[in-house]
């Protein structure tokens, strides 16, 4: 029997009978043989058949922020059963270069990294196709994001038809350095994440105000928006509302408020942004800026199978957004 009918037994069963692949199986077993090495079928094909996701922050946000979840869960549900996702953790501006030199994966995928991120430059030294998720812009790469600021917008708009002209804004990371603590013009100006560029924009538009209390916290946790919250409703004069660039902030917002005895929406109306699962349970349940995030997943999955086959990377896709109106929110 040939060498290469052996080898048409595990990689191209549809070539073979199916009592002949069995008979060649069966053998195989018997010798001691369990197929071919993977290893050595990448180094052949020089195709490693995984999805490199590379994440700006560690491991466990993939498991504990309930929008990246959505987003992962969905990319593996349209990835087909010979591809795989490789999680690539950062510490805030990505993966390092050495790590992505080293990942075996045939593409990229950058979830919301920084513009200057390195992990990007090392992609393009390996000559990897990218797709990003959110953010940066990357020339030559297919995207796929959010109306970011037409949705910060449509939430700054909600709390002023309200009546509220004492608003803040509880932000995530400007930068990759870990800050946080209110946030100065020139920590605006020079912000190297561009949904958050985008959300605070959209969202000082929306307010048709200059003096807005900004608050920066360091990531997407609870314990972040609880912090930042806490600091903003101590001002004097103290917000009526806070507009927060993620649910987890927001819920950590409606946290700090109960801790200052403060009721929602009584004393302050709190906005999300991304509509959770967690948004709508929440109590009082959360108003919020809603986007598609396991269509946004679904999509990701396709561009890149879709730069695997060859297809050239296409205009940016931009999910549109919806105001969701709960109970987190009311009129002065």
């Amino acid at each position: 029997m040939s060498r290469a009918t052996v080898s048409n037994a595990y990689n191209r069963p549809d070539q073979l009978s199916a009592a002949l692949r069995e008979r060649i199986i069966v053998t195989a077993n018997q010798l001691g043989y369990s197929g071919p090495d993977p290893v050595a079928r990448s180094l052949a094909t020089r195709r490693g058949g995984a999805v490199a996701v590379l994440l700006g922050g560690g491991l466990s946000a993939a498991f504990s922020d309930p929008a990246l979840s959505i987003v992962l869960d969905s990319m593996a549900s349209t990835l087909d059963s010979e591809r795989s996702l490789l999680l690539m953790p950062g510490t805030g501006a990505g993966p390092t270069p050495d790590s992505v030199a080293r990942a075996h994966a045939d593409i990229a995928v950058a979830y919301s990294l920084p513009d200057d991120s390195p992990a990007l430059a090392q992609v393009a030294a390996r000559g990897l196709p990218l797709v990003v998720i959110d953010q940066p812009v990357v020339a030559g790469s297919a995207r796929v994001d959010t109306a970011d600021e037409a949705g910060a917008t449509m939430a700054a708009q909600h709390v002023r038809a309200l009546g509220h002209r004492r608003v803040a804004i509880l932000s995530f990371a400007l930068g990759a350095d870990g800050s946080q603590g209110p946030a100065s013009p020139e920590r605006l100006r020079d912000a190297r994440f561009r949904v958050t560029r985008d959300r605070v924009r959209g969202a000082l538009a929306g307010l048709e105000e200059t003096d807005v209390p900004i608050w920066e916290a360091p990531g997407c946790r609870r314990d972040h928006g609880r912090e930042g919250a806490r600091w903003l409703l101590g001002l004097d004069p103290r917000p009526t509302a806070l507009l927060c660039l993620s649910d987890e902030l927001a819920l950590g917002a409606i946290r700090a408020a109960q801790d200052l005895g403060l009721r929602v929406p009584e004393d302050v109306s709190i906005v999300g942004f991304d509509d959770t699962p967690a948004a709508q349970w929440a109590d009082p349940p959360l108003t919020t800026v809603r986007q598609d995030l396991a269509e946004k997943g679904r999509m990701a999955a396709e561009l890149a199978l879709s730069l695997l086959d060859g297809t050239r990377p296409g205009p940016p896709t931009t999910l549109p957004v919806t105001l969701v109106e709960r109970a987190s929110t009311a009129a002065m």
